[in-house]
C-alpha cells in the first residue's frame, strides 16, 4: 500500500532541508545562553572599543577601526597596540582573525611590565607564512609562541590571507595550548626545562623575572603596520 505525502507537509520538509545553515549560525560577537552560564565574557562587543586601551592607559586610537562587527588595525593607521583593561591568569581565550597578504601581527597574553626588559607578553604569532618578511624561522610562523617555540607544522591548517581563522589559547596553571582552526598545534609548560632552554635562545633571555613566568597579565592585540582584523573575541577564566 502506497503512502501519500501531504503536499503542504512535503513543502515544509523541503524548505527545512534547503534553509542555509547561516540562518541557524550564531551571530558574531555574541554569547549563547550556555556560554554565559559557563562563564564566557566578550572582550569585543562588535560596536565599540569598550574594555580596551593603549598600554599607556589611553583610549583606543583612530588607527583602529570598528566596522561591520570587526575590530581592525588599519594599514598605515599607526594605531599602535591595544590591551584589555583586565588582566588574566588561567583562561581560555578565543577569537577570529584575518590578515592581509604579507601581513604580520600577533596576540599577546600575560602582557605586563617586567622588572627588566620593559613591557612584554607571550605572543601567539599571526603571519602570512608565505609572503611576510618575517617568515624565515619556524618559531616566527603563525601559531608559534613567537621567537621561542614553533607550532607543529604537520597539524597546522591555515586559511589564506583575507579569510578568517579561529584561534584558541588555553592557559591553566603552567600548561599552555595554542589552537588553530579547531586543532591543537602547540603545547608547552611554562617554567619546564624545555621551556627554559627555548627562552634562553630567544630575544627575551635577558628579561627579569624569567620571561613567561609571570602569574597574570593583559591580552594585547598587536598593530604591526599592516591590516589585521578581529572578531568574536571572548574569554573564560578557569
Amino acid at each position: 500500500m502506497k503512502t501519500r505525502m501531504i503536499p503542504g507537509l512535503l513543502g515544509i520538509l523541503t524548505l527545512g532541508m534547503l534553509l542555509p545553515t547561516a540562518v541557524f549560525a550564531q551571530k558574531a560577537n555574541t554569547l549563547t545562553g550556555k556560554e554565559k552560564k559557563d562563564g564566557w565574557v566578550l572582550l569585543f562587543d562588535g560596536t565599540s572599543s569598550a574594555g580596551w586601551k593603549t598600554p599607556a592607559g589611553n583610549p583606543v586610537p583612530a588607527g583602529w577601526e570598528i566596522k561591520d562587527g570587526t575590530l581592525t588595525a588599519k594599514k598605515g593607521g599607526k594605531g599602535g597596540d591595544i590591551v584589555s583593561e583586565n588582566q588574566y591568569s588561567d583562561f581560555d581565550l578565543r577569537f577570529d582573525y584575518t590578515i592581509e597578504p604579507t601581513g604580520n601581527s600577533g596576540v599577546k597574553y600575560f602582557y605586563t611590565k617586567y622588572d627588566k626588559g620593559g613591557n612584554l607578553g607571550m605572543e601567539y604569532q599571526l603571519l602570512d607564512d608565505k609572503l611576510a618578511e618575517d617568515n624565515k624561522k619556524e618559531n616566527h610562523l603563525t601559531g608559534s609562541f613567537y621567537d621561542v617555540i614553533p607550532p607543529n607544522a604537520a597539524l597546522k591548517k591555515i586559511h589564506e590571507p583575507g579569510q578568517w581563522n579561529t584561534v584558541r589559547i588555553v592557559s591553566k596553571a603552567k600548561k599552555v595550548e595554542h589552537w588553530l582552526n579547531g586543532v591543537k598545534i602547540l603545547e608547552f609548560t611554562r617554567g619546564s626545562q624545555a621551556f627554559t632552554d627555548a627562552v634562553a635562545l630567544s630575544k627575551f633571555n635577558k628579561a627579569e623575572p624569567a620571561f613567561g613566568t609571570v602569574e597574570k597579565g593583559h591580552i594585547l592585540l598587536q598593530e604591526h603596520g599592516g591590516e589585521v582584523s578581529f572578531k568574536n573575541i571572548k574569554i573564560k577564566e578557569l
